[in-house]
């Protein structure tokens, strides 16, 4: 109950920031595919699903949007510049893969000795620790790919319909 409450936090939040409803849910695309990374790390590191694994989940759902508001935020301004959005998608993935991937791999990085710590307490940090590896670099490979194709299906159909060229 917890996660789907967060989830739709995060959209309506999305959605004032956006004043769309489009854009929120382009970026939360890739929470799904970030959650099967999760998902089958925690299932290969023989983790369960628990209260640490679920925060580490929530976490997660946090963290890969980000991903996502980086490209379609800098997408949006581009296009409010004039350019088309095939061309605006194209700059903003390009431009922002490097604080992407910077991101990924600090979180990555910084997770590590939470999935490979010992010690007191160690087996519930195992659990966030791996659901964030396994989600961040699963959402991350896929949100580079989903985000920007669906961006371009979504707002080129748009305007398409908008264009008064599309009429002729």
């Amino acid at each position: 109950m917890t996660f789907l409450l967060a989830l739709a936090f995060i959209y309506l939040v999305l959605s004032a920031q956006f004043e769309s409803f489009a854009s929120p849910f382009i970026i939360m695309l890739s929470v799904p595919l970030s959650m099967t990374g999760a998902l089958l790390a925690l299932y290969f590191s023989g983790g369960t699903l628990n209260i640490y694994s679920q925060v580490g989940l929530i976490t997660l759902v946090g963290l890969i949007t980000k991903h996502g508001i980086l490209i379609v935020e800098f997408a949006n301004q581009q296009r409010a510049q004039g350019k088309v959005v095939l061309d605006a998608i194209r700059t903003a993935a390009g431009l922002r893969l490097r604080p992407i991937l910077m991101t990924t791999g600090s979180m990555v990085l910084g997770a590590m000795p939470l999935a490979l710590a010992t010690g007191a307490g160690a087996e519930s940090r195992h659990q966030i620790g791996w659901v964030i590896i396994g989600g961040m670099l699963v959402g991350t490979f896929f949100t580079l790919f989903v985000v920007p194709v669906a961006y371009s299906l979504v707002f080129g159909a748009r305007d398409q319909r908008l264009s008064p060229s599309a009429a002729e």
